[in-house]
């Protein structure tokens, strides 16, 4: 079993090059039975990528780009997706289980009603994104991710690692933050402080959300 460890959460992740375990060449994502099962699918430069009601189990997914994407009620397990470009994608009501997304590009994308359980992001881009009642129900890691001005709203993001990302004006809105791991994050830049109730940073953050808390307020300094 394959397992990476950030802060305090250990992902378990994919283990795709176990003895015994062969993924069959696909050429589309798509299935009349709605399960694609021990598959590679990859180098596919698309206009439209839509998915929905479909379950896609132990695979990988490399290097394909779309301009177009639309997936509901796509379910992910034991899967990887590497160096890949989904643009603005619209992902909703899906569960995410022993996940890898590696490389990817998930720019003003929105996530809506994401269900993750053993799920690591990893050197993603993910500006502009939203994520929307997105909850994180096993262990959850964005380890070197680029989150700049990505919004999370109504989110429980609960023991969540955030790992060397870049947050820069990240909003955090309402939503459950109990043991989100912020630190080694700059964090003078963040938004929604009030909802950042007991989360982790280390001591030296301090000064970084009282930086980020004189901006959000617009706080004016007077010379007499």
């Amino acid at each position: 079993m394959a397992t990476r460890t950030f802060g305090h959460v250990t992902v378990t992740t994919p283990d795709l090059d176990e003895p015994g375990l062969y993924l069959s060449n696909v050429h589309t994502l798509d299935s009349p039975r709605g399960t694609v099962q021990d598959f590679a699918y990859g180098d596919a430069d698309l206009r439209s990528l839509e998915l929905s009601d479909t379950q896609l189990i132990t695979g990988r997914i490399n290097n394909v780009r779309s301009k177009r994407v639309q997936l509901e009620a796509l379910n992910l397990h034991g899967v990887e997706v590497t160096s890949s470009d989904f643009g603005t994608a619209r992902w909703s009501e899906s569960k995410l289980t022993r996940v890898v997304l590696r490389d990817c590009k998930l720019m003003g994308a929105t996530l809506d009603g994401l269900v993750l359980d053993d799920v690591l992001f990893e050197d993603c881009k993910l500006d502009f994104a939203t994520f929307e009642k997105v909850r994180a129900t096993g262990p959850v890691a964005f380890s070197g991710c680029v989150l700049t001005e990505a919004t999370f709203t109504d989110c429980d993001l609960t023991e969540v690692v955030f790992s060397e990302c870049t947050l820069r004006l990240t909003e955090f809105g309402a939503g459950r933050y109990r043991d989100t791991d912020l630190r080694g994050n700059d964090l003078s830049v963040i938004r929604g402080l009030a909802n950042l109730k007991k989360i982790r940073i280390n001591p030296g953050q301090q000064a970084e959300l009282a930086e980020a808390l004189v901006a959000e307020l617009d706080v004016a300094f007077g010379d007499d």
